[in-house]
């Protein structure tokens, strides 16, 4: 085939000859709607066409029923596009992925390890336009290896398995304005792969029953999700463990992520549920003695209904700021064993507008344990379950706590113990609520060294070992 003069030329479904000018912007085979139908099998044909070298395959207005995966052979077919107009559904009832893009793409991102075949042959292969439907226990949506510019917007993908499934190795993928809803498995599911610039942004990404977006096993560098609903990827009470977002090191890394401007949010009823979830712990490299990854920025997102919102386990170089937190059901935060971040400008708030059978049970814990080096500023706290502690932390160092206001926390609104060669300052920890507030205690210091308590205003009274530190310029407010 050949370009019209007037727009793209698209092969449909029956065939890769004689083709008949429909628009002033597509052409398509005869007797295409023979397939369109839902009942019968187009795989052949389809994989007919892709395996011409048609590079555009649109899909028009209907239902096309596939029992086995297309193969897109980027290298033999070379640059292909699958896109419809949102009215073509791809009903896959075999198992495996509906569509499969291979590519060779074995450099990074730096243009000079990009072989000049490549890109002649096989940059960005895009999906647009279409749903894909999951009619085997085992059908995945779309599954790529060997891309570079990877790119797929405006796909519905749903009662599959895994809707995205990157595998492998690939660069700079583009992931928009998709949907991928109620699917077994996982949304985007970056499985043992290398993988460098991925942006997820403005999709919805909502019930799917092991996860939203879930990274294990891989080299993972420049991730962006922005502007996306993620929620309910948790499934019910007998599921596995799930979270929305789920990325870890072990058996690979991470690095150099942001999460931004989300929606993330559900189910506390399924365990252990999380929103976030992060462990960057790795193996030591060979030019140092470290163990953690990190580089990482949470800014700007609505967290709300798990078990835990957000838990960050053994990370360095992390910004966690301008978020609103509410409804961990344990734990609105769990930092453990990381070191060099930031918690700022934080909202932790227990709104009576959200009603529930199950509102006492909202923990809404924070805890910092076995950290070093982190700075926990400006976040504002109020209200907390029957616990311990609103803010507690543990076996630490370096710990520097500066305006925040802890407030209406029960028993006690800052727990300390076991930490040393840090601060808290210019602080406001009260507990006003009458049925509390006289037995309650602002901050309860036990065990560490060289430390600083100045300038905060504690509501209630509080209870700092001798061998703390220096504590003055405080305030004890009698209620």
């Amino acid at each position: 085939m050949k370009k019209a003069g007037l727009g793209t030329v698209t092969m449909g479904l029956a065939g890769c000859n004689n083709t008949r000018l429909v628009s002033s912007e597509k052409q398509e085979v005869p007797d295409f709607t023979e397939y369109n139908d839902g009942k019968k099998d187009a795989s052949s044909v389809i994989q007919q066409v892709v395996d011409a070298g048609i590079g555009d395959i649109y899909f028009p207005k209907g239902i096309y029923r596939i029992t086995k995966t297309i193969t897109i052979d980027l290298n033999s077919v070379g640059v292909t596009s699958i896109f419809g107009n949102g009215t073509a559904r791809i009903l896959m009832e075999g198992k495996g992925p509906a569509f499969r893009f291979i590519g060779t793409h074995e450099g990074t991102a730096n243009p000079s390890t990009v072989k000049d075949d490549v890109w002649k042959h096989q940059r960005s292969p895009m999906v647009d336009g279409i749903e894909i439907v999951g009619a085997h226990k085992e059908a995945i949506g779309i599954q790529a290896e060997g891309t570079i510019q990877f790119t797929v917007t405006r796909t519905s993908i749903r009662s599959a398995f895994h809707a995205v499934h990157l595998i492998k190795r690939n660069r700079n993928v583009v992931i928009s304005e998709c949907h991928f809803y109620d699917n077994r498995g996982i949304g985007i599911f970056l499985d043992n792969l290398n993988l460098h610039q991925i942006n997820i942004v403005n999709c919805h990404i909502s019930y799917n029953s092991k996860g939203g977006v879930v990274s294990k096993g891989t080299e993972l560098r420049n991730l962006q999700i922005g502007s996306c609903d993620i929620e309910g990827n948790m499934g019910d009470a007998e599921s596995n463990v799930a979270a929305n977002i789920y990325i870890e090191s072990r058996k690979g890394s991470c690095g150099e992520i942001a999460i931004m401007g989300c929606t993330i949010q559900h189910t506390h009823e399924a365990p252990d549920s999380t929103n976030i979830f992060i462990d960057g712990k790795v193996a030591a490299q060979s030019n140092t003695r470290q163990h953690k990854d990190g580089n990482i920025t949470i800014v700007g997102n609505v967290m709300s209904d798990a078990n835990m919102n957000i838990d960050l386990q053994n990370a360095r170089g992390v910004v966690i700021t301008g978020n609103t937190i509410w409804m961990g059901y344990n734990y609105n935060l769990r930092v453990h064993c990381c070191e060099n971040f930031i918690v700022s400008d934080n909202m932790f708030d227990r709104n009576p507008v959200y009603h529930s059978s199950r509102r006492d049970n909202w923990n809404l814990a924070v805890l910092f344990s076995d950290c070093d080096g982190g700075i926990i500023s400006g976040n504002h706290i109020r209200g907390a379950g029957e616990i311990e502690s609103a803010v507690t932390i543990r076996d630490s160092r370096h710990m520097n706590v500066a305006n925040c206001n802890i407030l209406d926390f029960g028993r006690q609104g800052l727990l300390l113990e076991n930490v040393s060669d840090s601060k808290v300052s210019d602080c406001i920890i009260r507990e006003n609520r009458a049925e509390w507030r006289e037995e309650a205690i602002a901050i309860r210091w036990k065990s560490g060294r060289d430390n600083m308590i100045t300038n905060n205003l504690f509501g209630n009274s509080f209870s700092v070992d001798d061998t703390i530190g220096h504590m003055n310029g405080n305030i004890e407010k009698s209620m």
